[in-house]
């Protein structure tokens, strides 16, 4: 994956901090409704190792109040412009669906449209590729944005199986980054992301979070947000205050089977367990190594 001139791969995976410019974030540690806290919040992640830092302005569920997209564009654009200001070179992603509200925010130089709602407009992937942007592809199991799962099931012409809804979320991500292509994206710049949570089930998640691999297959760097989310929660029963542990076993599983961008809340435990992972695969050298070398 190449962004803003930088490359990520095995050997350099990519930390992408979020900041929630939201009062209601499912996670109350990462509310960020007042401009301060969020900026103090960016400090806070590029210091910790963030390569990335998404901005969203949009609660991804159902609960809390409707947000158009002026109101989106009155939190998101401000932080955008005083990251690009503090930061020139940080790797700077847009959690949005609209493809209005992302291109006013192409302005501050933009490189990266986090599309949590698998194309529900259409105009994204134009946008992106018209304003030099990458964008996530994502899987909602076709449900349009904030709407929170129910009785969600997969099945096709192999029956109602397990690995349905796995066939589906490579379906699902090889046409809609065959799209982003299409409409003039940069390979390299084309990131999928199974969406875990999003129309799925616990079970669903876990499923495909064992399949990353297969994704990998595909040919497109990999992006989980795994952080906090709730199929963690409901494999341990904890809340989302207490689902660190839960969130980076997960993330070492998914970066050992192939992922290369991982979404987070917590940003310095997420990049110590990403670049040990690397390391014991191989893709990445110790910064140091002397025990047991012979002495000067």
């Amino acid at each position: 994956m190449r962004l803003r001139g930088r490359a990520f791969d095995a050997g350099r995976p990519a930390v992408m901090a979020i900041i929630n410019r939201t009062p209601d974030s499912f996670w109350g540690g990462n509310r960020h409704a007042g401009l301060d806290s969020a900026l103090g919040a960016l400090r806070e992640a590029v210091e910790a190792g963030a390569d990335i830092v998404d901005v969203g302005g949009v609660r991804a569920g159902q609960e809390g109040p409707v947000v158009d997209a002026d109101e989106e564009l009155r939190r998101v654009i401000p932080f955008l412009e005083a990251a690009r200001s503090e930061f020139p070179e940080l790797v700077l992603s847009l959690d949005t669906w609209r493809s209005e509200v992302a291109r006013e925010a192409a302005g501050v130089g933009l490189d990266l449209i986090n599309d949590t709602w698998a194309g529900h407009d259409p105009d994204l992937v134009a946008v992106a590729a018209e304003i030099g942007a990458g964008v996530v592809v994502s899987h909602t199991g076709g449900l349009p944005p904030r709407t929170d799962p129910v009785a969600m099931t997969y099945a096709d012409e192999h029956g109602d199986d397990e690995l349905a809804v796995v066939r589906d979320v490579l379906r699902g991500l090889a046409g809609g980054a065959d799209v982003a292509v299409t409409a003039g994206v940069p390979a390299e710049r084309v990131l999928i992301d199974p969406t875990l949570d999003f129309g799925k089930t616990t079970r669903h998640s876990l499923t495909v979070l064992r399949h990353t691999g297969d994704l990998a297959e595909l040919g497109y760097p990999i992006l989980q947000a795994l952080s906090r989310k709730d199929f963690v929660g409901e494999s341990l029963d904890l809340e989302p205050d207490d689902r660190l542990e839960g969130t980076l076993a997960a993330t070492a599983i998914a970066a050992w089977l192939g992922a290369s961008v991982f979404r987070a809340h917590d940003v310095r435990a997420t990049r110590r367990v990403v670049d040990m992972v690397a390391t014991i695969r191989g893709d990445r050298p110790p910064v140091r190594s002397v025990r047991g070398e012979p002495r000067a």
